[in-house]
């Protein structure tokens, strides 16, 4: 297989990989050309390889410079901005982790705190509060397994899960 179909098939695949999670698709093939390239890119080298506007590739570049997998690059003499990925896959999985929980466990966990003391005792009212009990308690598991990730040393963590990398 030739470089540059195996680059395109990564891309493809990265893409699917971060909407699976829930990560807008364009958002994950830029980051996948970042992390393949060996300098940083501009947006328009960007939006040459992904076929993209403009628009969609400064707004997800601004996604991930936001979540903190992309960072800012200037190259002197040049007014462009240059953009490269985090690379360390153990870090990354770390800022998606902690984007993540920010994002979406969080607010969940707000939510539930406030609604956990509906008023009543019919029988929807105990359900109800059985669901969001569940649910509360599900999210705080999360949240620790998400904190631990967050903490620990790669090695450290597949030998806790006993794996090897």
């Amino acid at each position: 297989m030739k470089l540059s179909e195996a680059q395109q098939k990564f891309i493809q695949g990265w893409g699917q990989l971060g909407a699976s999670w829930g990560i807008n698709r364009t958002m994950a093939q830029i980051q996948a050309v970042l992390l393949l390239s060996p300098k940083p890119l501009c947006t328009d080298d960007i939006m040459e390889r992904l076929q993209i506007s403009r628009g969609n590739a400064n707004m997800n570049i601004r996604e991930l410079l936001s979540w903190g997998v992309v960072y800012k690059s200037f190259i002197p003499g040049d007014r462009k901005e240059y953009y490269y990925s985090e690379k360390d896959m153990w870090e990354l999985a770390k800022k998606v982790s902690r984007e993540r929980k920010k994002r979406e466990l969080e607010p969940l966990v707000r939510i539930l705190g406030e609604v956990k003391s509906v008023e009543g005792t019919s029988e929807e009212v105990k359900e109800f509060r059985k669901v969001v009990k569940s649910a509360g308690s599900m999210a705080k598991r999360a949240e620790s397994v998400l904190d631990l990730v967050m903490k620990l040393d790669e090695n450290i963590f597949f030998k806790w899960m006993g794996k090897k990398k």
